[in-house]
This record gives structure tokens, sequence and C-alpha cells, in this order.
């Protein structure tokens, strides 16, 4: 919903959509700062994940979670909480935190931990039983290269297994997986990724404008991207619509273009 008409802007997905999804990450927001991002982007956020193990520490866990799903969001603990339940064969337990905070999403990743690929997709199976499973795929290792042909198997695999979608990972740092140290993206595998997964089901983690930047050019104003920071909901929308210099000629028809 917008405050006042302006033309040759790009048609945004509403909630609750398929495409367009935005995933902000939560590392540490206070019940206030939930609550100023609901008032401001309510309508933007999709899913918010309580980053690797916050959760455990987070004060006032509960009326957080609260509050979001209010707001019709959809809730999830990071997958690397998943991880440590997992190395310390404690799946059922993780299942029953689940369900004592009546979360409805849940994450699936092996960035931190060794997880034979046959068994996480078991994992994923498990959980969208009763969940909406994310399931990411990627190292958060600095340096391990993972090739495209897996990546591509990988994902496919985890969508058959149940996944709504699929998260390439970039950390919260946004300099490994799919980008270089530098940020940089790695063209190619992205290349590789979308020419056999649908780009739909795909959430890219773009924490960097830049990276935000490059996805919405490539892929459009509805392309779905995750670990944006609270902070960055509305900035985020406006590169999304072409209203802000990165993106401001984007959609612009070609007599409006500058020479």
């Amino acid at each position: 919903m917008y405050n006042f008409e302006l033309d040759h802007l790009p048609e945004r997905t509403k909630k609750s959509r398929t495409s367009g999804i935005t995933m902000v990450m939560d590392k540490g927001m206070s019940t206030r700062q939930a609550e100023d991002m609901i008032e401001m982007a309510g309508d933007k956020v999709d899913f918010v994940k309580f980053g690797f193990g916050t959760s455990l520490v987070t004060p006032n866990l509960k009326e957080k979670i609260r509050l979001f799903k209010d707001a019709n969001m959809k809730v999830y603990l990071g997958g690397t909480l998943l991880e440590a339940f997992l190395i310390r064969g404690k799946f059922d337990e993780y299942q029953k935190l689940l369900d004592k905070f009546k979360l409805d999403a849940a994450e699936v990743s092996d960035g931190s931990i060794e997880l034979p690929h046959d068994e996480k997709c078991e994992y994923i199976s498990k959980l969208a039983k009763n969940f909406t499973v994310l399931s990411e795929v990627g190292s958060k290792e600095e340096g391990i290269i993972i090739h495209p042909n897996k990546w591509v198997k990988m994902m496919n695999t985890e969508l058959q297994a149940g996944a709504f979608k699929v998260i390439a990972e970039a950390r919260e740092s946004g300099n490994v997986g799919i980008f270089h140290k530098n940020g940089s993206t790695h063209v190619m595998l992205v290349n590789k990724i979308t020419s056999k997964v649908p780009v739909e089901n795909i959430i890219w983690e773009t924490p960097q404008k830049s990276q935000q930047v490059y996805f919405i050019k490539l892929f459009g104003a509805n392309v779905n991207v995750g670990n944006i920071s609270h902070e960055d909901m509305i900035p985020l929308e406006t590169l999304r619509i072409g209203l802000r210099g990165d993106t401001f000629f984007h959609y612009l028809p070609e007599k409006l273009q500058q020479s």
C-alpha cells in the first residue's frame, strides 16, 4: 500500500506470498525494536529468523514470537541451533522445542556439521509434516568450495523432500557460499543454479546492499532475499521498486532514460 501514486513502478506481491519473500534476521532485537519493525514494515516481512543460536539467550523470546506471528510473519530458529541439537543426538527434543514455542516454520541446515545428505533430507521430510521448512545449502566455512552441480542436486533434492524454499548460504556477513570473500557474487555459480532450479524456489541470503541490488537487477522486484537487517526493510523495499539510486532506472521505459 503506497501513500501516493507514481507510475512505472513494478508490481509487488502481497502477503501471504510465494515470491518476493523477505526474511529478516533477528540477531538480538529488543521487544521495542520488534514492535517498531512491525509498525514500519510489517506488511513487507514474511519470515523472521532468530539467527544461529540467539533464541537460547534472547530475553522475552515468547513475547517476540507472539508479536511476529500476530503480524502474519512466520518465525523460525536458525539452522545452527538445529545442528547443535543434532550433534548432541537430540532431534526429538528439538521438535518439542518448536512445539513449546508454537512455531510454524523450521530451518534445516548442515553448514556447521557434516551431515549425510540423505539424512538431512529425512529431517526435512519429518519437519515438513508439521512446519513450513526452509532448507539451507552451502557451507559457513570460508574457502570451502561446493561444485555448482552439487548445489543444484542438493537444492532440488531438498525441495523434493518437502522444503518450501531453499536458502543459498551467505552467512550474516555475506562473504561465503554464493559470494566471494570481498562480498561480490559468484556469478557462474548463480547462473548454474538458476539454470536448473526455479528462481522462485530460492531465497538468496543478501545482507549487504550491493548484494540486494545485484539480485533485484537480475531477477526483478519479487526476488526472494534473506538475512536482511530489520533496519534495512524500508531501504530494501525502495531498492525493489526502483526508488533508490542503485535501481532508479531499472524499471523506467527507454523514453524516460537519461542519455
